[in-house]
């Protein structure tokens, strides 16, 4: 009896094993009742059993095994898929979830040879298409267990981000009504200042990470344009680096007319994550120049700073999410306030804009940053 009539007529059978060993996988387990155990056993063995009874090239077989025909059994992807997404919900863990599908495949092929009375060369090929099946049923769980774990993270983080912005809040509050109220002696005015720093650097943090989690959730970067001079936010904006930093040397360099249609609230968060770049990057002793040059339409905004280079094969991934330089360690001194999420917040913005961002390094010329955005920005 080929492989594919016998997991039809044993279905039934071979699933009462599957909701068996399903029961062996605890904690989850213990609060799943017979349907929920069961799942989609059923339905990823018959569609198997259907794959099996389907024609395939050679060619094909082989494109099957890299995993470059996906499309050549639907049903059983989505069954796999749905079965994936349940048990995360459930509560299994990876290993357990892929362990399913070990005891599935070692089941159905120990009753298939006790079941034969002699053995075929066609059925090494059926066990290689079962085989097959099951690989591809067990990729689309794993895929799809992953990206339910990777959602359920992102909403812990947003979470987590929205709830600590309340008692940060407070902190902020305190210490401002500690500085009117109170007489503070010189070390109470130092004491006072870090904590205003590091609520400072807690507060872009929080806004990097939720901007972060919106758009690993799917939503693009939102903005609200209106008319604004861009010079006054990159005076503002190297003023706090001053404040925050009073031993760096920030200058501003402005040509030409730099006004434009931008949401002002982005656009600071943009200079904020390149100045904290230049400030944690660049060399103590050499100035950071930030450079507005007005052109026909559009602005011309550059960062540069002195400082260690920034490797060739990092420039690549530089704006990616949590990527951190090759020196940067967390618990360094200096990297503290880091997530790794600064450059790449700063090209959300800047793309949500329609501009563009690049960035150059060597040791000789430094680190420049540069961003153009049109004149005019659409939401």
């Amino acid at each position: 009896m080929h492989l594919s009539t016998f997991i039809v007529q044993q279905v039934d059978v071979i699933v009462d094993e599957w909701e068996e060993f399903a029961k062996t996988l605890t904690p989850a387990a213990d609060a799943m009742g017979r349907v929920a155990l069961r799942d989609h056993a059923k339905s990823i063995l018959l569609a198997a059993a259907r794959d099996m009874q389907t024609a395939q090239s050679a060619s094909e077989q082989t494109a099957k095994s890299k995993g470059d025909n996906p499309d050549s059994s639907p049903s059983l992807d989505i069954a796999a898929a749905s079965h994936g997404e349940l048990r995360h919900t459930a509560g299994f863990d990876l290993v357990q979830m892929t362990s399913e599908f070990r005891h599935l495949r070692a089941c159905v092929i120990r009753r298939w040879v006790n079941s034969l009375a002699s053995p075929e060369l066609a059925y090494f090929q059926d066990m290689i298409r079962f085989n097959e099946a099951i690989d591809e049923a067990l990729a689309e769980s794993t895929a799809a267990y992953a990206e339910q774990v990777n959602r359920s993270r992102d909403i812990f983080l947003a979470i987590l981000g929205h709830d600590l912005r309340a008692p940060l809040q407070a902190v902020s509050m305190s210490t401002e009504m500690l500085v009117r109220k109170a007489r503070l002696d010189a070390d109470g005015l130092v004491y006072v200042a870090n904590i205003k720093s590091g609520t400072r650097h807690m507060s872009s943090m929080i806004s990097d990470l939720l901007e972060f989690v919106r758009s690993r959730l799917g939503s693009s970067l939102p903005i609200d344009p209106a008319p604004m001079d861009l010079s006054r936010v990159a005076k503002a904006a190297i003023n706090e680096a001053w404040a925050g930093q009073p031993d760096c040397l920030p200058l501003l360099k402005v040509e030409g007319d730099v006004n434009g249609v931008w949401d002002r609230g982005r656009i600071e968060q943009l200079l904020q994550n390149l100045i904290g770049n230049a400030l944690q990057h660049g060399a103590s002793h050499r100035p950071l120049t930030l450079s507005l040059d007005g052109r026909a339409d559009a602005v011309c905004l550059t960062m540069h700073n002195f400082g260690t280079p920034i490797p060739q094969e990092s420039l690549a991934t530089i704006f990616d999410p949590l990527v951190r330089g090759a020196t940067e360690e967390i618990g360094q001194p200096g990297t503290a306030t880091s997530l790794g999420l600064g450059l790449y917040i700063a090209k959300e913005v800047v793309t949500a804009h329609q501009g563009t961002i690049e960035v150059s390094s060597s040791a000789e010329d430094g680190t420049r940053f540069t961003v153009v955005l049109p004149r005019i920005s659409r939401a």
